[in-house]
């Protein structure tokens, strides 16, 4: 558990990154809303065909006792829904993320010069951005699709396939915010797999933090720079990376390490 609230933490430090470089995390605001604005009118149309779309699906179901049906429509409607939103959150981390490269990329280095003073040398282009989104896409269908059938249980269904959605798209929103910062250091993908499974408490904790934060109506669009600065942050304390002292603690020398100048420690001597 401590090692979950250590990841949800760092979501909360990359919050931080707004006091260090407010113009380049309010640049990635900007991605963030346009992509939105389209998922989130998908996403009402939706909802609002969705009752007769249901209906449609269970024909079978107007010949039931009318508790059984509507249970049967309501957990039919409520799967459907909550894998959809699941689907425009991964897709929207995906899509924004490949087309807000150039503003990304601005906060990851922000961060890493804040954070150690350097910038990993490794490239991480628009097209390795592309292809990781598709990936991310394809599996955050299947992750909703698993959530789907699990929501199907009659009562407890809403429930568990909520839980399973958000660990399993939590897992997937770590593995792809963190991918820039581990790459720009080398790590192909298997070692960045290998590294999450490693560090999984942590990578979870990090991931359904920003997974619950996506969930919150513009959520997804305020807290995306803060979950690029704080996927950086996490790869830094998964690699054991050691942070740059802070100017104050760094600049700061205490009075009883202070060298006592030559003249002084003579008129010392002498009384």
């Amino acid at each position: 558990m401590r090692e979950f609230l250590a990841g949800a933490a760092l979501l909360a430090r990359g919050l931080g990154q707004w006091r260090r470089t407010p113009g380049a995390m309010a640049l990635g605001l900007i991605p963030g809303t346009l992509v939105g604005l389209v998922f989130g009118a998908a996403l009402v149309t939706w909802g609002l065909v969705l009752p007769g779309l249901v209906d449609d699906w269970t024909p079978f179901a107007d010949a039931w006792m009318p508790f059984w049906a509507g249970a049967l429509r309501t957990a039919i409607g409520v799967a459907s829904f909550g894998a959809a939103v699941l689907v425009v959150i991964v897709s929207f981390t995906a899509v924004t993320l490949a087309v807000g490269e150039p503003f990304y990329d601005r906060i990851w280095r922000a961060t890493e010069r804040s954070a150690t003073g350097t910038v990993p040398d490794a490239e991480y282009g628009f097209w390795r951005a592309v292809g990781d989104s598709v990936r991310l896409i394809l599996r955050g269908i299947l992750a909703a699709a698993l959530a789907w059938l699990i929501g199907l249980i009659p009562f407890v269904g809403g429930v568990l396939g909520f839980v399973t959605g958000v660990v399993l798209t939590g897992w997937l929103l770590a593995d792809e915010l963190t991918s820039r910062a581990l790459s720009a250091r080398g790590l192909d993908r298997q070692a960045r797999r290998q590294l999450l499974r490693t560090h999984r408490a942590r990578a979870l904790g990090f991931g359904v933090a920003t997974q619950l934060c996506f969930l919150v109506p513009l959520g997804a669009v305020a807290v995306m720079p803060a979950a690029v600065a704080g996927s950086t942050l996490w790869a830094h304390a998964a690699l054991g990376v050691t942070p740059r002292p802070h100017p104050a603690v760094r600049d700061a020398v205490p009075a009883t390490a202070q060298p006592t100048p030559p003249a002084n420690r003579r008129a010392d001597s002498a009384r």
